[in-house]
């Protein structure tokens, strides 16, 4: 698709340019696009032959917003990581938009509902509190590819509500945005959908417009639930600053069973160390599916991909070889390398030597807590290995849930019988344990 203004004239008919999975039939010159295609991170794109001219040719700046609605950012938003880290490693300029004005509206993509609105403060924290991830997988700095974070709230909050409907809002049409997923999903399931919400995706394509003025920015990326919202920051660009920009979506992060990854049955998979510790993170990767392994090896670490092929073909118990790399592998570059090195080394200890490592998630109680009547089922939740009391029992009831590797038959208090040089071990089950410390 040489000719640019034919895949707008497809925007405008409401249809993508290029459907998903294309992008593994067509062969790329750029470094970019060939590493994102070999790993498997393409879905969509406005217009990749020339997205992949613009790659060849010279350094790229493209962005990825990421709205501030958590102190931190879960395992679902890793692959947008990855993108970015993947755009700097091939020679080209990546930006962190960090959702400070987005986050006041709630992004309705993928929801039933609206979202919690928070306060500016609230907003603010979490920004300050997400930022650290970044610093592991990109290098920021002043240079032509180093990553830069910038704020929407900068501009989005500056702009005058009539000003910004006459200027930008005759740009978009009610007629296509109803076709949009984010709004459809509503509209199908009888959801209310507030007008607040209908005005985010004006907002997300300001943000486009805005960087490509301000940075020079001519990339958004984005998962495919965005794909209707980076079209529309790629046509009001075309029609406000008669330029080219690009779009390019990846695929929802699912399992090979079709569930969301991301999450465990005690919840969010964080990205934060304070939320959710180096060793529960390793656990999470070394307990993926077997059918997952090749994928998530190439989607989350920077191994070879000769190296991702061989390790995703093993099978039998020689694919839990694998599980332990793909687990070090992802840690690493999240955490580091020693925390990486403890979680393998806390792991061997719980699992093959039958002991408690010490880099389980603990928790502290005090013989005072012990004699006053410290219930079990109360433990294993502020471990973090239940999510509720009804799960705790059921657990209980399958002879699951375990003090020390033996069974709990029923709902007790921990006793002092069960302090074993000064600590406890909760265990639900093979793959889950935490460690108790009596001081």
């Amino acid at each position: 698709m040489k000719n640019w203004k034919s895949a707008h004239a497809m925007l405008d008919a409401g249809r993508a340019p290029f459907a998903p999975n294309q992008a593994r039939k067509m062969s790329f010159k750029s470094e970019f696009l060939n590493t994102l295609d070999q790993r498997g991170f393409i879905a969509q794109g406005t217009n990749l032959e020339g997205l992949d001219e613009k790659a060849a040719a010279g350094v790229l700046t493209g962005y990825i917003g990421f709205d501030a609605t958590a102190k931190s950012l879960h395992a679902g938003s890793l692959i947008q990581i990855m993108l970015l880290y993947w755009l700097q490693q091939t020679g080209h300029r990546p930006i962190a938009l960090m959702g400070g004005g987005t986050t006041k509206v709630g992004d309705p993509s993928g929801k039933d509902t609206q979202r919690t609105l928070l306060t500016d403060a609230e907003i603010d924290e979490n920004i300050a509190s997400i930022k650290g991830v970044f610093e592991q997988f990109l290098r920021f700095g002043d240079g032509p590819q180093e990553a830069t974070m910038v704020n929407n709230d900068d501009w989005l909050s500056k702009l005058g509500y009539v000003e910004f409907l006459r200027d930008y809002g005759v740009h978009f049409t009610i007629n296509r945005m109803l076709t949009f997923d984010s709004v459809k999903l509503r509209l199908d399931r009888e959801s209310p959908l507030t007008f607040l919400e209908f005005n985010y995706m004006l907002m997300q394509a300001y943000d486009f417009h805005a960087l490509y003025n301000r940075i020079g920015c001519t990339l958004q990326l984005g998962g495919s639930d965005q794909w209707g919202n980076i079209v529309n920051g790629v046509e009001l660009c075309r029609r406000k600053d008669r330029v080219e920009v690009f779009g390019l979506t990846t695929p929802l992060l699912t399992t090979a069973s079709g569930k969301k990854m991301g999450k465990t049955e005690a919840g969010a998979v964080w990205l934060n160390a304070d939320m959710f510790s180096p060793y529960d993170y390793w656990q999470y990767w070394r307990n993926v599916e077997d059918a997952d392994v090749a994928t998530l090896l190439a989607r989350f670490t920077t191994m070879p991909m000769d190296e991702v092929r061989r390790l995703g073909a093993l099978e039998g118990a020689e694919i839990n070889d694998a599980k332990k790399i793909l687990a070090s592998e992802a840690t690493a570059m999240l955490h580091g390398r020693e925390a990486a090195a403890r979680a393998a080394a806390t792991a061997q200890e719980t699992f093959e030597k039958g002991g408690a490592g010490g880099d389980l998630p603990t928790i502290q109680l005090s013989g005072a807590d012990i004699k006053a009547g410290a219930a079990i089922i109360d433990q294993f939740l502020a471990a973090g290995l239940c999510a509720s009391k009804g799960e705790a029992r059921r657990h209980i009831k399958a002879g699951a849930l375990k003090i020390n590797d033996q069974p709990v038959g029923e709902e007790r208090n921990l006793a002092p019988g069960d302090i074993i040089d000064g600590a406890v071990k909760l265990s639900i089950g093979k793959k889950k344990h935490a460690n108790i410390n009596i001081v």
